[in-house]
């Protein structure tokens, strides 16, 4: 059984590594052979089978509910229901709404909708909107958060900026919402949006600083609803219930394990449909379930068969779940615990347990956490040691009796209050550990590297006196400091990132490194600090020589702060200074500087008689074994028509797109006289700029260029002085992308 058990995990997981779903003619004979080999007894392989058929078809069941790609981009008026708790910051009010109808369209069942400057919206209400409608695409960056794949776990198939909308119907049955405007509006310290993301797992309510510190200690964890608080307040009940037999105050006539394993589960049932019974949420419960049903009739059976059990039983519930890093977190977590604490020759001190604990969690996940592209804190083992009991044991219990005694007048309010402080502390002292020990954002590793560092993490969770034990801390330690490949001279590394409606390109020499332009910032949307900053952990970039902001725009230089804060920036020069923050210190463009870095040759060119901050945009040639590549930020063709007479007006192979291709610019004597072979597009997918203009695109096709655009084929890297084709996200195939664009 165990052997069929695993076999079904395999086939449940399979497809989600899978570059692309087979055929539906496969799908359906998947379950025939199934039942061919089943009368000789091959139940592994039925299980196999079974497994990858099931998750197939929900992986084709939610692309199949993905918004036609003939509405990408349509504007349409629909009516539908406000579910979950809807999200209000920056002046921007996120919600998701279902069941949405269209006159004439065929809709997703599950929509992901944006209203800048909206009204309040609450769950439950039912509206009429005019939505600007979006097929669910994300940026695609080197080892970055796949935001398309996360809409597909949610089942989410499409997403849409509100532009009209009036209310229809008010809110029936949203009592998490009520609850929610409670606890924001309940005099809690200050920490009413904390309360809220402990209580309900509502984590709007923090603010960035917040979220940047749980972040930083490692105990997001304990904010927001995860297995840990669903499977505490479980332990807590059987605690209590075990405690009071114990004492004998228990009434004998009544079997206290049953009664506590039956309690443990109710309240895990009753936490979970405060939260709203999430996939997360639904996660927990199976598994306190499990373990309790294991503790109660199957305790020989060891603690690896009920996990086991509860991995099935999540997939089978929700099979894309392993698409979210949480799914495989909260099971590495739980896989290193017991793989610690079990099958030990004698008992550790209780101080020991709780200590050993927190640092062998951090070594197991350490390459669980890299394979996600997610940080590592540095801190975490100490912030948790004390910050576990203090929210489990102090902060919990007052928070969820306030919220339940909220009716009763002052006790609810008084005990949220006490709850608000103790969380207010509990952020002071993480603040000041956050400070002194940031999380670390770890580089990309070959395949070959992360095996060998997570060898060396499982040696360290063995016992003492294992043979070759001590091997763990240097194997683990190539994780930090992986062996790099340096550039040849004479060649230049290029990327291209994908950061929306802005720009930001990234030249690495053998020994330097330039960052052209710093990617957009929208009020407090800083794609900076989210995409290009943790890019560059990832590509291992520690330092920048150079960052050069063509112009004070937001979407070219609006991410420069965050990125002076988080890398070690030596110098900065910009085509327009006095338009950016002082703090940068950016020196003036200077018209004819060249200089030269690891054999590849760089020159700067700025208009003169420049009138706004698009025309002084500063451009960069750089030149790498007779290939040239022309950055250009958002000239226009007055400004062109100036480079003319340059000595950058040369045959060029690689031109970055000026101002994202607008009319105004891409001048056909430009094409003309530099004669390029291939356009370098960044630009936000559906941006409302009409950005790259008809009339552009069919000049680049009349010259025979090849475009290469972020919207349609993500980040673009290429090496410069090879004369070979870049290389695209897109091509870097997951079942859940669109196919890639070919270079048009």
């Amino acid at each position: 059984m165990r052997t069929g058990m695993m076999a079904l995990a395999v086939g449940l997981l399979a497809p989600v590594f899978m570059p692309a779903l087979p055929p539906v003619w496969l799908m359906l004979a998947l379950p025939v052979a199934g039942l061919l080999v089943l009368p000789f007894r091959s139940y592994p392989l039925v299980f196999l089978l079974f497994g990858l058929t099931w998750t197939c078809v929900s992986a084709q069941w939610a692309l199949g509910d993905r918004l036609p790609v003939a509405l990408d981009g349509e504007t349409r008026w629909l009516e539908g229901r406000v579910v979950g708790l809807p999200q209000s910051g920056d002046g921007v009010v996120r919600f998701e709404l279902a069941d949405a109808r269209s006159r004439h369209d065929k809709l997703p069942t599950l929509m992901r909708l944006a209203w800048y400057a909206g009204p309040t919206v609450n769950s439950g209400e039912r509206w009429r909107l005019a939505v600007k409608l979006k097929r669910p695409v994300g940026l695609l960056n080197p080892d970055a958060f796949d935001y398309e794949a996360w809409l597909l776990a949610q089942r989410i198939g499409a997403t849409g900026t509100i532009k009209d909308g009036q209310r229809l119907a008010p809110a029936r049955g949203a009592w998490r919402d009520s609850i929610r405007q409670r606890l924001l509006e309940v005099d809690a310290q200050g920490r009413g949006g904390a309360l809220a993301a402990l209580v309900l797992g509502d984590g709007s309510g923090l603010s960035r600083e917040d979220w940047q510190v749980l972040q930083d200690t490692g105990t997001v964890h304990l904010l927001v609803i995860s297995g840990q608080h669903i499977g505490l307040l479980a332990a807590l009940m059987y605690g209590l219930i075990a405690g009071l037999a114990r004492l004998g105050i228990w009434p004998l006539r009544w079997p206290w394990l049953p009664w506590a394993c039956g309690l443990a589960l109710a309240a895990a049932l009753g936490y979970g449909l405060l939260a709203g019974f999430d996939v997360p949420v639904q996660r927990a419960c199976v598994m306190v379930a499990l373990v309790l049903l294991w503790r109660l009739r199957f305790r020989h059976l060891g603690a690896w068969w009920p996990l086991l059990l509860a991995f099935n039983a999540v997939l089978l519930f929700d099979p894309l779940a392993s698409l979210r890093p949480g799914f495989w977190l909260s099971f590495a977590a739980v896989a290193v615990l017991i793989f610690t604490f079990g099958a030990r020759l004698g008992p550790w001190r209780w101080w020991q347990t709780w200590t050993r604990a927190q640092w062998l969690i951090a070594i197991g996940l350490c390459p669980v956490l890299l394979a996600l592209n997610l940080p590592i804190s540095v801190s975490g083992p100490l912030a948790n040691l004390f910050a576990v009991p203090w929210v489990s044991l102090v902060v919990l219990p007052p928070a969820l009796l306030g919220t339940l005694l909220l009716p009763v007048p002052y006790i609810g309010e008084g005990l949220l209050w006490l709850a608000g402080g103790l969380v207010d502390w509990l952020f002071r002292g993480l603040a000041v550990i956050a400070g002194q020990w940031p999380a670390w954002i770890g580089p990309s590793l070959p395949v070959w590297v992360w095996a060998l560092g997570s060898l060396g993490a499982l040696l360290l969770l063995l016992p003492r006196g294992v043979p070759m034990r001590v091997l763990g801390w240097p194997l683990l330690l190539i994780l930090l400091v992986p062996p790099r490949e340096r550039l040849a001279e004479g060649m230049a590394d290029i990327w291209q990132l994908d950061v929306g409606q802005g720009l930001a390109i990234l030249i690495r020499t053998r020994h330097h490194t330039v960052l052209y332009d710093a990617g957009p910032r929208f009020g407090e949307f800083d794609l900076g600090e989210r995409v290009v900053l943790p890019a560059l952990h990832k590509l291992g970039v520690a330092k920048i020589d150079l960052m050069l902001l063509s112009h004070a725009d937001a979407d070219h230089a609006g991410g420069a702060l965050a990125l002076m804060r988080g890398i070690n920036l030596r110098r900065v020069v910009s085509g327009d200074p006095p338009g950016l923050p002082a703090a940068l210190r950016a020196e003036e463009c200077e018209t004819g500087r060249q200089w030269q870095w690891d054999g590849v040759h760089f020159q700067l060119w700025q208009w003169s008689d420049a009138e706004d901050s698009n025309q002084r945009s500063c451009v960069l040639q750089i030149e790498a074994n007779g290939e040239r590549i022309l950055l250009t930020g958002d000239i226009d063709t007055h400004a062109e028509r100036s480079l003319l007479d340059s000595p950058l007006a040369v045959p060029t192979q690689w031109l970055q797109s000026p101002h994202h291709g607008s009319r105004s610019s891409s001048s056909m004597a430009l094409l003309k006289t530099l004669q390029p072979e291939s356009v370098l597009i960044s630009r936000g997918h559906g941006n409302s700029f009409g950005h790259p203009h008809p009339t552009v695109l069919a000049r680049y096709r009349k010259q025979g260029l090849r475009i290469y655009d972020s919207a349609e084929q993500g980040a673009i890297h290429l090496q410069l002085g090879r004369f070979k084709p870049p290389w695209t996200m897109r091509q870097q195939r997951r079942f859940w992308r669109d196919p890639p664009a070919v270079a048009r």
